[in-house]
Protein backbone atom coordinates (compact mmCIF):
# COMPACT_ATOMS: atom_id res chain seq x y z
CA UNK A 1 0.00 0.00 0.00
CA UNK A 2 1.47 3.39 -1.21
CA UNK A 3 2.53 5.89 2.36
CA UNK A 4 -0.11 8.53 3.11
CA UNK A 5 2.73 11.72 1.22
CA UNK A 6 2.63 9.07 -2.20
CA UNK A 7 -1.37 9.35 -2.35
CA UNK A 8 -0.68 13.44 -1.42
CA UNK A 9 1.95 13.78 -4.76
CA UNK A 10 -0.61 11.58 -6.84
CA UNK A 11 -3.65 14.74 -5.84
CA UNK A 12 -1.06 17.34 -6.89
CA UNK A 13 -0.67 16.22 -10.03
CA UNK A 14 -3.79 15.45 -11.09
CA UNK A 15 -4.25 18.91 -12.06
CA UNK A 16 -3.14 18.37 -15.68
CA UNK A 17 -3.43 18.60 -19.11
CA UNK A 18 -4.80 14.99 -20.09
CA UNK A 19 -7.25 14.04 -23.50
CA UNK A 20 -9.03 10.95 -24.08
CA UNK A 21 -11.74 9.17 -21.81
CA UNK A 22 -9.61 6.29 -19.71
CA UNK A 23 -6.94 9.55 -19.07
CA UNK A 24 -9.83 11.42 -18.09
CA UNK A 25 -11.75 9.54 -15.81
CA UNK A 26 -8.37 7.99 -14.35
CA UNK A 27 -7.58 10.97 -13.56
CA UNK A 28 -10.96 12.34 -11.66
CA UNK A 29 -11.19 8.59 -9.95
CA UNK A 30 -7.94 8.85 -8.50
CA UNK A 31 -7.88 12.46 -7.28
CA UNK A 32 -11.33 11.30 -5.25
CA UNK A 33 -9.73 8.24 -3.98
CA UNK A 34 -6.40 9.93 -2.75
CA UNK A 35 -8.30 12.36 -1.19
CA UNK A 36 -10.36 10.05 1.11
CA UNK A 37 -7.23 8.34 2.54
CA UNK A 38 -5.55 11.75 2.85
CA UNK A 39 -7.89 12.74 5.27
CA UNK A 40 -6.88 10.77 8.05
CA UNK A 41 -3.76 13.89 8.21
CA UNK A 42 -3.25 15.88 11.02
CA UNK A 43 -1.59 18.40 8.81
CA UNK A 44 -2.94 22.21 9.69
CA UNK A 45 -5.57 22.73 7.38
CA UNK A 46 -5.64 25.81 4.76
CA UNK A 47 -8.21 28.12 5.76
CA UNK A 48 -11.00 28.16 2.53
CA UNK A 49 -12.19 31.33 0.74
CA UNK A 50 -14.74 32.98 -1.95
CA UNK A 51 -13.74 35.71 -3.78
CA UNK A 52 -16.55 37.49 -6.09
CA UNK A 53 -14.57 38.03 -9.64
CA UNK A 54 -16.49 39.68 -12.86
CA UNK A 55 -17.57 37.47 -15.56
CA UNK A 56 -15.73 39.35 -17.56
CA UNK A 57 -13.06 41.74 -16.70
CA UNK A 58 -12.67 43.45 -19.39
CA UNK A 59 -16.56 44.49 -20.22
CA UNK A 60 -16.76 47.21 -17.50
CA UNK A 61 -20.47 47.01 -18.48
CA UNK A 62 -20.87 43.87 -17.67
CA UNK A 63 -21.25 43.72 -13.71
CA UNK A 64 -22.13 39.93 -13.46
CA UNK A 65 -19.74 37.65 -10.85
CA UNK A 66 -19.16 34.30 -10.58
CA UNK A 67 -17.63 32.66 -7.26
CA UNK A 68 -14.15 31.77 -7.04
CA UNK A 69 -13.02 29.31 -4.53
CA UNK A 70 -9.84 29.98 -3.17
CA UNK A 71 -7.32 28.74 -0.22
CA UNK A 72 -4.91 30.25 2.12
CA UNK A 73 -2.38 28.81 4.47
CA UNK A 74 -0.60 31.20 6.68
CA UNK A 75 1.18 28.56 9.35
CA UNK A 76 5.08 29.35 7.94
CA UNK A 77 4.33 33.25 7.46
CA UNK A 78 6.94 34.21 9.80
CA UNK A 79 7.15 37.74 9.28
CA UNK A 80 4.58 40.75 7.80
CA UNK A 81 7.94 41.41 5.50
CA UNK A 82 7.52 37.72 4.26
CA UNK A 83 7.30 36.44 0.42
CA UNK A 84 4.04 34.99 -0.93
CA UNK A 85 3.71 31.94 -2.70
CA UNK A 86 0.86 31.84 -5.22
CA UNK A 87 -0.24 28.17 -6.28
CA UNK A 88 -2.46 28.54 -9.43
CA UNK A 89 -5.30 26.22 -9.67
CA UNK A 90 -5.63 24.16 -13.60
CA UNK A 91 -8.20 22.63 -15.57
CA UNK A 92 -9.78 20.51 -12.19
CA UNK A 93 -11.03 21.24 -8.86
CA UNK A 94 -8.73 22.91 -6.78
CA UNK A 95 -7.70 20.90 -3.69
CA UNK A 96 -6.94 22.09 -0.33
CA UNK A 97 -3.85 19.59 -0.04
CA UNK A 98 -2.31 21.42 -2.79
CA UNK A 99 -1.15 24.45 0.10
CA UNK A 100 -0.40 21.23 2.34
CA UNK A 101 1.94 18.56 0.51
CA UNK A 102 4.93 19.62 -2.33
CA UNK A 103 7.94 21.06 -3.12
CA UNK A 104 6.37 24.91 -2.78
CA UNK A 105 5.05 24.06 0.87
CA UNK A 106 8.55 22.82 1.58
CA UNK A 107 10.27 25.82 0.47
CA UNK A 108 7.33 28.21 1.95
CA UNK A 109 8.30 26.47 5.82
CA UNK A 110 11.85 27.14 4.81
CA UNK A 111 11.70 30.72 3.53
CA UNK A 112 8.73 31.49 6.23
CA UNK A 113 6.00 32.51 2.98
CA UNK A 114 2.53 32.99 3.01
CA UNK A 115 0.87 30.46 1.03
CA UNK A 116 -2.34 30.85 -1.22
CA UNK A 117 -4.27 28.99 -4.57
CA UNK A 118 -6.76 30.00 -6.97
CA UNK A 119 -9.19 27.91 -8.43
CA UNK A 120 -9.53 28.48 -11.95
CA UNK A 121 -12.20 29.86 -13.05
CA UNK A 122 -15.17 27.47 -14.30
CA UNK A 123 -13.88 24.46 -12.68
CA UNK A 124 -14.26 22.59 -9.50
CA UNK A 125 -16.83 25.05 -7.18
CA UNK A 126 -15.82 28.33 -9.19
CA UNK A 127 -18.49 28.31 -11.61
CA UNK A 128 -22.57 29.66 -11.63
CA UNK A 129 -25.41 27.16 -11.81
CA UNK A 130 -25.80 27.50 -15.51
CA UNK A 131 -22.12 28.04 -16.19
CA UNK A 132 -21.25 25.78 -18.31
CA UNK A 133 -23.59 26.48 -21.33
CA UNK A 134 -21.85 27.48 -24.38
CA UNK A 135 -22.88 31.23 -24.59
CA UNK A 136 -21.35 31.36 -20.84
CA UNK A 137 -18.59 29.41 -21.76
CA UNK A 138 -17.42 32.25 -23.93
CA UNK A 139 -16.26 33.64 -20.55
CA UNK A 140 -13.74 30.88 -20.15
CA UNK A 141 -10.46 31.62 -21.09
CA UNK A 142 -6.48 31.77 -20.22
CA UNK A 143 -6.72 35.74 -20.49
CA UNK A 144 -9.85 35.84 -18.20
CA UNK A 145 -7.63 33.49 -15.87
CA UNK A 146 -4.79 35.76 -15.56
CA UNK A 147 -7.04 38.51 -14.55
CA UNK A 148 -8.31 36.61 -11.90
CA UNK A 149 -5.25 36.10 -10.05
CA UNK A 150 -4.45 39.81 -10.56
CA UNK A 151 -7.66 40.86 -8.79
CA UNK A 152 -6.74 37.90 -7.03
CA UNK A 153 -3.45 39.34 -5.90
CA UNK A 154 -5.17 42.47 -5.08
CA UNK A 155 -7.65 41.21 -2.57
CA UNK A 156 -4.77 39.12 -0.54
CA UNK A 157 -2.94 42.32 -0.22
CA UNK A 158 -5.45 44.45 1.01
CA UNK A 159 -6.25 41.58 3.68
CA UNK A 160 -3.05 40.76 4.48
CA UNK A 161 -1.94 44.32 4.27
CA UNK A 162 1.00 43.45 2.24
CA UNK A 163 3.15 45.70 0.50
CA UNK A 164 5.57 45.66 -2.26
CA UNK A 165 8.62 44.32 0.45
CA UNK A 166 6.10 40.85 -0.13
CA UNK A 167 7.89 39.32 -3.06
CA UNK A 168 5.04 37.34 -4.80
CA UNK A 169 6.39 34.04 -6.47
CA UNK A 170 4.22 31.71 -8.36
CA UNK A 171 3.91 27.64 -8.86
CA UNK A 172 2.03 25.54 -11.43
CA UNK A 173 2.05 22.32 -13.48
CA UNK A 174 1.20 21.57 -16.89
CA UNK A 175 -1.61 24.25 -18.23
CA UNK A 176 -1.32 25.85 -14.80
CA UNK A 177 2.63 25.65 -15.54
CA UNK A 178 1.65 27.58 -17.85
CA UNK A 179 -0.67 30.29 -16.63
CA UNK A 180 2.59 30.79 -14.21
CA UNK A 181 5.04 32.02 -16.18
CA UNK A 182 2.18 33.82 -18.75
CA UNK A 183 1.64 35.80 -15.13
CA UNK A 184 4.97 36.89 -14.58
CA UNK A 185 4.85 37.50 -18.38
CA UNK A 186 1.79 40.27 -18.27
CA UNK A 187 1.73 41.30 -14.89
CA UNK A 188 5.36 41.78 -13.71
CA UNK A 189 5.07 44.44 -11.61
CA UNK A 190 2.92 41.60 -9.56
CA UNK A 191 4.80 38.32 -10.27
CA UNK A 192 8.56 38.70 -9.11
CA UNK A 193 9.56 34.98 -10.58
CA UNK A 194 7.66 31.85 -11.58
CA UNK A 195 8.30 28.37 -11.72
CA UNK A 196 6.60 26.70 -14.76
CA UNK A 197 6.81 22.78 -14.25
CA UNK A 198 5.96 20.80 -17.49
CA UNK A 199 4.08 23.95 -18.86
CA UNK A 200 3.25 23.83 -22.41
CA UNK A 201 3.59 27.84 -23.50
CA UNK A 202 3.34 26.45 -27.29
CA UNK A 203 -0.30 26.25 -28.54
CA UNK A 204 -0.38 23.33 -31.39
CA UNK A 205 -3.26 22.63 -33.38
CA UNK A 206 -2.16 19.21 -34.63
CA UNK A 207 -0.25 17.89 -31.60
CA UNK A 208 1.32 14.75 -32.74
CA UNK A 209 4.55 14.95 -31.06
CA UNK A 210 2.75 14.08 -28.39
CA UNK A 211 2.89 10.18 -29.51
CA UNK A 212 6.43 10.51 -30.94
CA UNK A 213 7.56 11.06 -27.20
CA UNK A 214 5.28 8.21 -25.82
CA UNK A 215 6.90 6.21 -28.43
CA UNK A 216 10.88 7.13 -27.41
CA UNK A 217 9.60 6.22 -24.37
CA UNK A 218 8.59 3.21 -24.90
CA UNK A 219 11.75 2.11 -25.94
CA UNK A 220 13.92 3.87 -23.23
CA UNK A 221 16.20 1.63 -21.75
CA UNK A 222 16.69 3.93 -19.06
CA UNK A 223 13.13 4.07 -17.74
CA UNK A 224 11.86 -0.07 -18.53
CA UNK A 225 11.50 0.38 -22.22
CA UNK A 226 12.88 -1.22 -24.94
CA UNK A 227 12.90 -1.83 -28.77
CA UNK A 228 10.91 -5.13 -28.64
CA UNK A 229 8.65 -3.27 -26.68
CA UNK A 230 7.14 -0.55 -29.05
CA UNK A 231 8.05 -2.75 -31.83
CA UNK A 232 4.66 -5.07 -30.06
CA UNK A 233 2.76 -2.30 -29.02
CA UNK A 234 3.00 -1.30 -32.80
CA UNK A 235 2.19 -4.57 -34.21
CA UNK A 236 -0.98 -5.36 -31.48
CA UNK A 237 -2.29 -1.75 -32.47
CA UNK A 238 -2.01 -2.78 -36.06
CA UNK A 239 -3.87 -6.05 -35.16
CA UNK A 240 -6.77 -4.60 -33.18
CA UNK A 241 -7.29 -2.07 -36.17
CA UNK A 242 -7.57 -5.01 -38.50
CA UNK A 243 -9.65 -6.87 -36.84
CA UNK A 244 -12.14 -3.86 -36.26
CA UNK A 245 -11.91 -3.89 -40.14
CA UNK A 246 -12.38 -7.21 -41.13
CA UNK A 247 -15.88 -7.05 -39.43
CA UNK A 248 -15.03 -9.06 -36.05
CA UNK A 249 -16.14 -6.25 -33.75
CA UNK A 250 -18.59 -8.91 -31.80
CA UNK A 251 -15.00 -10.62 -30.60
CA UNK A 252 -12.89 -7.59 -30.08
CA UNK A 253 -15.87 -6.08 -27.73
CA UNK A 254 -16.21 -9.05 -25.47
CA UNK A 255 -12.09 -9.87 -25.80
CA UNK A 256 -11.65 -5.88 -24.20
CA UNK A 257 -14.47 -6.27 -21.47
CA UNK A 258 -16.45 -3.00 -23.73
CA UNK A 259 -19.39 -1.80 -22.49
CA UNK A 260 -20.82 -1.97 -26.03
CA UNK A 261 -20.62 -3.54 -28.92
CA UNK A 262 -18.47 -1.24 -31.48
CA UNK A 263 -19.93 -1.06 -34.43
CA UNK A 264 -20.10 2.18 -35.68
CA UNK A 265 -16.49 4.17 -37.19
CA UNK A 266 -16.66 6.64 -34.28
CA UNK A 267 -17.23 3.66 -31.61
CA UNK A 268 -14.22 1.77 -33.20
CA UNK A 269 -11.63 4.97 -32.88
CA UNK A 270 -13.33 5.56 -29.65
CA UNK A 271 -11.89 1.90 -28.20
CA UNK A 272 -8.59 2.47 -30.09
CA UNK A 273 -8.43 5.71 -28.45
CA UNK A 274 -9.42 4.68 -24.66
CA UNK A 275 -6.34 1.33 -25.95
CA UNK A 276 -4.01 3.89 -26.36
CA UNK A 277 -4.83 6.10 -23.82
CA UNK A 278 -3.31 3.43 -20.93
CA UNK A 279 0.22 3.59 -22.61
CA UNK A 280 -0.54 7.14 -23.14
CA UNK A 281 -1.12 8.08 -19.34
CA UNK A 282 1.70 5.33 -18.24
CA UNK A 283 4.30 7.18 -20.00
CA UNK A 284 3.00 10.77 -19.09
CA UNK A 285 2.69 9.77 -15.16
CA UNK A 286 5.52 7.28 -14.81
CA UNK A 287 5.72 6.07 -11.52
CA UNK A 288 3.65 8.38 -9.94
CA UNK A 289 0.93 6.05 -8.80
CA UNK A 290 -0.64 5.67 -11.70
CA UNK A 291 -2.15 1.89 -13.02
CA UNK A 292 1.46 0.79 -14.69
CA UNK A 293 5.04 2.02 -14.90
CA UNK A 294 6.82 1.83 -18.15
CA UNK A 295 9.02 -1.12 -16.67
CA UNK A 296 5.88 -3.13 -15.69
CA UNK A 297 3.72 -2.25 -19.15
CA UNK A 298 6.69 -2.99 -21.31
CA UNK A 299 7.24 -6.65 -19.31
CA UNK A 300 3.42 -7.34 -20.13
CA UNK A 301 3.71 -6.61 -23.39
CA UNK A 302 6.52 -8.36 -24.24
CA UNK A 303 6.29 -11.54 -22.01
CA UNK A 304 5.69 -14.12 -24.63
CA UNK A 305 5.13 -16.79 -21.71
CA UNK A 306 3.16 -19.94 -22.44
CA UNK A 307 -0.81 -20.81 -22.13
CA UNK A 308 -2.13 -24.32 -22.53
CA UNK A 309 0.75 -24.92 -24.19
CA UNK A 310 0.80 -22.14 -26.51
CA UNK A 311 2.69 -19.13 -26.63
CA UNK A 312 0.86 -15.64 -25.70
CA UNK A 313 0.12 -13.51 -28.87
CA UNK A 314 0.54 -10.11 -28.71
CA UNK A 315 -3.30 -9.47 -28.98
CA UNK A 316 -3.71 -11.28 -25.93
CA UNK A 317 -1.33 -9.52 -24.01
CA UNK A 318 -3.04 -6.08 -24.33
CA UNK A 319 -6.35 -7.76 -23.70
CA UNK A 320 -4.91 -8.91 -20.41
CA UNK A 321 -3.66 -5.75 -20.23
CA UNK A 322 -6.18 -3.98 -20.64
CA UNK A 323 -8.11 -6.13 -17.64
CA UNK A 324 -5.70 -5.56 -15.66
CA UNK A 325 -6.35 -1.89 -16.15
CA UNK A 326 -10.18 -1.90 -15.72
CA UNK A 327 -9.38 -4.66 -12.27
CA UNK A 328 -6.87 -1.60 -11.20
CA UNK A 329 -9.43 1.30 -11.82
CA UNK A 330 -12.14 -0.31 -10.74
CA UNK A 331 -13.81 0.32 -13.86
CA UNK A 332 -16.28 -2.59 -15.01
CA UNK A 333 -16.08 -1.71 -18.86
CA UNK A 334 -14.59 0.12 -21.53
CA UNK A 335 -16.89 2.60 -22.34
CA UNK A 336 -16.74 3.52 -26.20
CA UNK A 337 -19.56 4.54 -27.26
CA UNK A 338 -19.16 8.09 -28.93
CA UNK A 339 -22.88 8.87 -28.78
CA UNK A 340 -22.41 8.49 -25.29
CA UNK A 341 -19.66 10.67 -24.66
CA UNK A 342 -20.95 13.42 -26.66
CA UNK A 343 -24.13 13.21 -24.74
CA UNK A 344 -21.76 13.34 -21.47
CA UNK A 345 -19.80 16.60 -23.00
CA UNK A 346 -23.28 18.33 -23.73
CA UNK A 347 -24.35 18.19 -19.81
CA UNK A 348 -23.94 21.20 -18.80
CA UNK A 349 -24.65 19.99 -14.94
CA UNK A 350 -21.68 17.64 -15.27
CA UNK A 351 -19.22 17.48 -12.34
CA UNK A 352 -16.49 16.39 -14.85
CA UNK A 353 -13.87 19.01 -16.45
CA UNK A 354 -13.99 17.52 -19.44
CA UNK A 355 -16.69 19.90 -21.58
CA UNK A 356 -14.63 22.98 -19.86
CA UNK A 357 -11.07 21.85 -21.13
CA UNK A 358 -12.43 20.59 -24.00
CA UNK A 359 -13.94 24.02 -24.94
CA UNK A 360 -10.50 25.55 -24.24
CA UNK A 361 -8.31 23.78 -26.69
CA UNK A 362 -10.82 24.33 -29.41
CA UNK A 363 -10.66 27.97 -28.53
CA UNK A 364 -7.44 28.94 -27.45
CA UNK A 365 -4.64 25.71 -27.50
CA UNK A 366 -5.47 22.89 -29.66
CA UNK A 367 -3.03 20.09 -28.22
CA UNK A 368 -4.49 17.43 -30.34
CA UNK A 369 -3.10 14.12 -29.92
CA UNK A 370 -3.23 12.64 -33.37
CA UNK A 371 -1.88 9.35 -34.90
CA UNK A 372 -1.02 10.23 -38.38
CA UNK A 373 2.43 10.02 -38.60
CA UNK A 374 4.44 7.04 -39.18
CA UNK A 375 6.22 7.95 -35.29
CA UNK A 376 2.75 7.31 -33.46
CA UNK A 377 2.84 3.30 -32.24
CA UNK A 378 -1.36 3.49 -32.11
CA UNK A 379 -4.01 3.70 -34.94
CA UNK A 380 -4.10 5.51 -37.68
CA UNK A 381 -7.57 6.06 -37.03
CA UNK A 382 -6.71 8.87 -34.29
CA UNK A 383 -6.78 12.07 -37.04
CA UNK A 384 -6.99 15.54 -36.17
CA UNK A 385 -10.57 15.70 -37.94
CA UNK A 386 -11.46 13.24 -35.53
CA UNK A 387 -10.42 15.15 -32.55
CA UNK A 388 -11.58 18.03 -33.79
CA UNK A 389 -15.27 17.50 -34.76
CA UNK A 390 -16.90 17.78 -31.27
CA UNK A 391 -15.51 21.61 -31.17
CA UNK A 392 -18.22 22.00 -33.98
CA UNK A 393 -20.52 19.81 -32.87
CA UNK A 394 -20.74 20.84 -29.11
CA UNK A 395 -19.39 24.37 -29.24
CA UNK A 396 -20.83 25.63 -32.69
CA UNK A 397 -17.07 26.24 -33.21
CA UNK A 398 -16.13 26.41 -37.27
CA UNK A 399 -13.32 24.06 -37.54
CA UNK A 400 -11.58 26.54 -39.86
CA UNK A 401 -11.09 28.89 -37.60
CA UNK A 402 -9.16 26.79 -35.19
CA UNK A 403 -5.68 27.40 -36.54
CA UNK A 404 -6.19 31.20 -36.26
CA UNK A 405 -7.08 30.95 -32.86
CA UNK A 406 -4.08 29.03 -31.68
CA UNK A 407 -2.02 31.30 -33.96
CA UNK A 408 -2.98 34.14 -31.90
CA UNK A 409 -2.70 32.38 -28.38
CA UNK A 410 1.22 32.28 -29.65
CA UNK A 411 1.04 35.46 -30.80
CA UNK A 412 -0.06 36.69 -27.78
CA UNK A 413 2.27 34.90 -25.20
CA UNK A 414 4.56 34.15 -26.83
CA UNK A 415 4.64 30.61 -27.91
CA UNK A 416 8.06 28.59 -26.65
CA UNK A 417 10.64 31.74 -26.96
CA UNK A 418 9.11 33.88 -24.80
CA UNK A 419 11.29 37.24 -23.52
CA UNK A 420 10.38 37.00 -19.95
CA UNK A 421 12.58 37.26 -17.21
CA UNK A 422 12.75 35.36 -13.64
CA UNK A 423 10.68 32.39 -15.28
CA UNK A 424 12.15 28.83 -14.82
CA UNK A 425 10.98 26.22 -16.96
CA UNK A 426 11.06 22.48 -15.88
CA UNK A 427 10.73 19.26 -17.60
CA UNK A 428 11.20 15.75 -17.42
CA UNK A 429 12.45 14.41 -20.37
CA UNK A 430 10.12 11.36 -21.06
CA UNK A 431 7.29 13.68 -20.60
CA UNK A 432 5.64 14.51 -23.78
CA UNK A 433 4.42 17.72 -22.95
CA UNK A 434 7.58 18.70 -22.75
CA UNK A 435 7.80 19.38 -26.51
CA UNK A 436 5.93 22.36 -25.75
CA UNK A 437 7.80 23.97 -23.12
CA UNK A 438 11.11 25.77 -22.96
CA UNK A 439 13.82 23.38 -23.59
CA UNK A 440 16.68 25.79 -24.21
CA UNK A 441 18.49 28.67 -22.80
CA UNK A 442 18.22 32.27 -24.31
CA UNK A 443 21.16 34.27 -23.07
CA UNK A 444 19.65 37.31 -24.59
CA UNK A 445 16.47 36.82 -21.56
CA UNK A 446 17.67 34.82 -19.29
CA UNK A 447 20.32 32.22 -19.00
CA UNK A 448 19.16 30.10 -16.49
CA UNK A 449 15.84 29.64 -17.33
CA UNK A 450 15.47 25.79 -18.10
CA UNK A 451 15.67 22.57 -16.40
CA UNK A 452 15.42 19.74 -17.93
CA UNK A 453 15.53 16.43 -15.52
CA UNK A 454 16.63 12.67 -17.26
CA UNK A 455 14.02 9.96 -17.07
CA UNK A 456 11.36 11.85 -15.43
CA UNK A 457 7.90 12.39 -16.52
CA UNK A 458 5.24 14.69 -16.14
CA UNK A 459 5.55 18.18 -12.87
CA UNK A 460 7.26 14.61 -10.70
CA UNK A 461 9.17 17.62 -9.16
CA UNK A 462 6.33 19.51 -7.56
CA UNK A 463 6.70 16.65 -5.24
CA UNK A 464 7.93 16.78 -2.28
CA UNK A 465 11.88 15.10 -2.09
CA UNK A 466 11.53 11.29 -1.60
CA UNK A 467 14.91 9.09 -1.11
CA UNK A 468 13.78 6.75 -3.41
CA UNK A 469 13.51 9.70 -6.34
CA UNK A 470 16.34 9.74 -8.84
CA UNK A 471 19.08 11.54 -8.43
CA UNK A 472 18.46 13.99 -11.25
CA UNK A 473 15.18 14.68 -9.85
CA UNK A 474 17.13 15.12 -6.25
CA UNK A 475 19.00 17.66 -8.09
CA UNK A 476 16.62 19.55 -10.08
CA UNK A 477 14.74 20.60 -6.82
CA UNK A 478 17.91 21.59 -5.39
CA UNK A 479 18.41 24.07 -8.44
CA UNK A 480 14.46 24.97 -8.07
CA UNK A 481 14.99 25.57 -4.58
CA UNK A 482 18.51 27.91 -5.34
CA UNK A 483 16.74 29.57 -8.78
CA UNK A 484 13.60 30.97 -5.72
CA UNK A 485 16.00 31.73 -2.56
CA UNK A 486 18.17 34.25 -5.76
CA UNK A 487 14.89 35.64 -6.68
CA UNK A 488 13.71 36.39 -3.03
CA UNK A 489 17.25 37.84 -2.13
CA UNK A 490 17.27 40.31 -4.97
CA UNK A 491 14.30 41.01 -4.66
CA UNK A 492 14.93 41.92 -0.87
CA UNK A 493 18.30 44.57 -2.30
CA UNK A 494 16.05 46.13 -4.25
CA UNK A 495 13.73 47.09 -1.40
CA UNK A 496 16.34 48.31 0.04
CA UNK A 497 17.38 50.62 -2.06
Amino acid sequence: MLSVMSWVTVVLLFHLVCSGQVLWRMKDHVHKIHQARIKQTSTAIPKKGTLHQPLNHFDKKNDKTFPQKFFVNDVYWQSSDGPVFLYIGGEGPLSKFSLMFGHHVDMAERHGALLVSLEHRFYGQSINPDGLETEKLRDLSSQQALADLASFHHYISRRFGLSQRNTWISFGGSYAGALSAWLRGKFPHLIYGAVASSAPVQAQLDFSSYNRVVAYSLMNEAVGGSKKCLAEVKGVFAAVEAALLMGNETEVGKDFGCCETPLKPEDKMELLQSLADIFMGTVQYNEEGVSFSIAELCDIMTNKSEAFGQKEEAYDRLVKLAAMYRARENVPCLDVSHEKLVLELTNTKAVSSYRQWLYQTCTEFGFYQTCEDTFCPFSRMVTLQSQTELCSRLFDIPLDSLPFRIDFTNQYYGGNRPQTQRVLYVNGNIDPWTELSVVWNDTSVDDERVILIDGTAHCMDMNSDKSMDKPALHQARKEIERRVAMWLKSAASHHMV
